[in-house]
């Protein structure tokens, strides 16, 4: 990685290797993304359709910033696999999330679909050897309290949902893939080669579920499809992708629950969506744990 993190405490951004320019790219890309939902309902193509223009919208101005940024040389082919196969495991999380979203309620899709935060906190956990303690323990056990309030409060268990539940399920595990992927590209390449490349691989995998579901490809009004290419992907996506080589998975597990936080916030505020008091409070043990996790700890205990 080109910023090798040694601690949980220098994967907490404290390290001399992490600024918070880091920390605040890393809020930033997910504040961009927990819009995406938001965006997508004004679409009038069908959800993997929108995936397809998300990616070939933006795909122009990654390839101009990546030959910006490389000169025009190739990546290794090591470096070109993984950013492709990185790109596939995203096309195949936003295949199994919309398909899941359809099967399901709202909310089991967003409670299992944000189950990439507690496996790439677990990963982190797994990968520095070390339980968290102090601060970053209190900032784990806040955040997951702070999702299951937010998100749990409509949860319904029932076997007619078991599919979309699963489906749900799997895009979360497909999106740490992702992340991981794309994390350990970083360390040979730049975020927008890796960006450009891995959008690349997944246009043609969700053009062609879009062709076998039988959606409508061609839209009518472009102008949601233009937003969330910009928001979501050159904006959102660059964001992430800049500053993941920066922090620990642990950390980047934590910051996505930021994403049904602010989505929760947006459909309050623009389809007057009712939010009560625990999901309220949900939600700001979230954005305290955000805050504790920048503290200092000391030294974790080994596994």
């Amino acid at each position: 990685m080109t910023a090798k993190i040694e601690s949980l405490d220098d994967a907490t951004g404290t390290g001399l290797q992490t600024g918070r320019w880091a920390f605040a790219a890393l809020l930033g890309g997910n504040l961009s993304l927990s819009l995406t939902a938001m965006v997508v309902r004004f679409a009038d193509t069908g959800p993997m359709a929108v995936g397809v223009w998300r990616l070939t919208l933006a795909l122009p101005v990654l390839l101009v910033l990546m030959r910006r940024e490389t000169g025009g040389r190739l990546p290794s082919r090591r470096a070109l696999w993984i950013a492709l196969g990185a790109g596939a495991f995203f096309a195949l999380d936003l295949a199994a999330w919309h398909i899941g979203i359809l099967q399901t309620k709202v909310a089991n899709a967003t409670l299992f679909g944000n189950s990439a935060s507690l496996l790439l906190v677990i990963w982190g956990i797994m990968l520095s050897r070390t339980l968290p303690r102090d601060w970053q323990a209190v900032a784990i056990l806040l955040a997951f309290a702070g999702s299951a309030l937010l998100m749990g409060q409509s949860y319904e268990a029932s076997s007619a949902y078991l599919v979309g539940d699963l489906l749900s399920l799997l895009a979360g595990a497909l999106y740490t893939g992702y992340v991981l992927m794309m994390q350990r590209v970083r360390g040979e390449i730049g975020p927008w080669s890796a960006l450009a490349l891995s959008s690349a691989a997944g246009i043609p995998i969700l053009l062609g579920i879009a062709i076998a579901l039988g959606e409508t490809i061609m839209p009518q009004n472009w102008t949601p499809l233009i937003v969330l290419a910009v928001m979501s992907q050159i904006v959102g996506q660059g964001l992430l992708i800049w500053a993941l080589p920066r922090f620990s998975p642990l950390v980047i597990g934590l910051t996505l629950l930021v994403q049904p936080v602010v989505a929760a916030v947006a459909g309050w505020l623009i389809f007057h969506e009712t939010l009560s008091p625990l999901e309220i409070f949900g939600g700001a043990l979230v954005a305290a744990a955000l805050v504790l996790i920048r503290l200092p700890s000391r030294a974790a205990r080994p596994i």
